[in-house]
């Protein structure tokens, strides 16, 4: 369980538009590691929703899922 100070936190340290990159994801349909994708929103249950730059929208659990914030995308 997450609780209301955490989800909060989630909220204000992951806010929409963030860009992420997947470092690590344990389920069959998760994106290729490596794949960056845009933040849209933190759930109630802490949940960081994302999409995917591939077109895939699978969520980040925090505390399972490794991702890492990127500031630019180099070319």
């Amino acid at each position: 369980m997450i609780t209301k100070k955490q989800l909060a936190e989630l909220r204000i340290t992951y806010p929409k538009g963030t860009r992420i990159e997947l470092l690590k994801m344990d389920d069959f349909q998760a994106p290729p590691l490596g794949t960056k994708g845009t933040v849209v929103g933190v759930d109630d249950i802490g949940s960081i929703l994302v999409h995917w730059d591939n077109g895939s929208s699978l969520n980040l659990i925090y505390g399972e899922d490794l991702f890492r914030v990127i500031t630019e995308d180099k070319v």
